[in-house]
């Protein structure tokens, strides 16, 4: 027996709570493809984080795993906090200070701390909704800030799917050449969690690169949801 669904045609302008038939084409399919981009349920609703760093020199600090460390990009969930943090997405932009024997910062890792009670450090993170720096229960890491009060210390767990090229993990001058600026010494790349990783209360990831240097530069991004608990 064919069982016979009724809806409507078109798109729908809906209060949350309301009940209506489902949306059909003009063939009278169901529709069933995404109406907006993949992040617009979040962002709309007020749930979707980021925070970013402007250019920022790397330095021997970015790669300890200890309260003093200055993650070139990181999150804290504080254990008061009544949601979990949920990464969507993380961009990188590295480029060289100079054309004159930069040195490498290395391959590019995420680390993890859990347990954290005492971060007293941190920015408010930018809501993509709003545009404003608030409603977050996170505190973010923009690049050149320390892990004060870290309680327990960082641990490398995997790299970072994020630019690696062979020019920035040898070292050795680099030759200029006529129309050649440091901003083309470098790479960008973009990594998609999609939900794949967690942070929960207490706990802190940061992004470090594994080489002390002061010659690279970056520039970048860390995306998130904010899911009840």
């Amino acid at each position: 027996m064919a069982i016979e669904i009724a809806g409507q045609v078109g798109p729908q302008l809906l209060q949350d709570g309301v009940t209506q038939p489902l949306r059909q084409g003009r063939g009278a399919e169901l529709i069933v493809q995404e109406l907006h981009g993949r992040f617009y349920e979040q962002a709309y609703r007020g749930a979707m984080y980021s925070i970013g760093c402007s250019v920022t020199a790397l330095s021997a600090n970015t790669i300890t795993l200890v309260a003093a460390t200055t993650p070139i990009l990181g999150v804290y969930n504080p254990p008061t906090s009544t949601v979990n943090l949920v990464l969507l997405q993380a961009m990188l932009s590295v480029a060289a200070n100079t054309l004159t024997a930069p040195v490498p910062p290395g391959p590019f890792v995420w680390a993890a701390s859990v347990g954290n009670t005492a971060v007293s450090t941190g920015s408010a993170p930018f809501n993509r909704k709003t545009m404003g720096s608030s409603g977050s229960q996170a505190k973010a890491f923009p690049g050149g800030v320390a892990l004060t009060g870290l309680t327990n210390n960082l641990v490398i767990f995997e790299g970072a799917d994020l630019p690696n090229l062979s020019g920035l993990t040898n070292a050795g001058t680099i030759t200029a050449q006529t129309g050649t600026s440091n901003a083309t010494i470098g790479s960008s790349g973009v990594q998609n969690f999609d939900g794949q990783l967690i942070v929960p209360p207490g706990g802190v990831l940061a992004l470090l690169n594994t080489n002390s240097t002061t010659t690279y530069s970056v520039t970048g991004r860390l995306l998130w949801e904010e899911v009840a608990l």
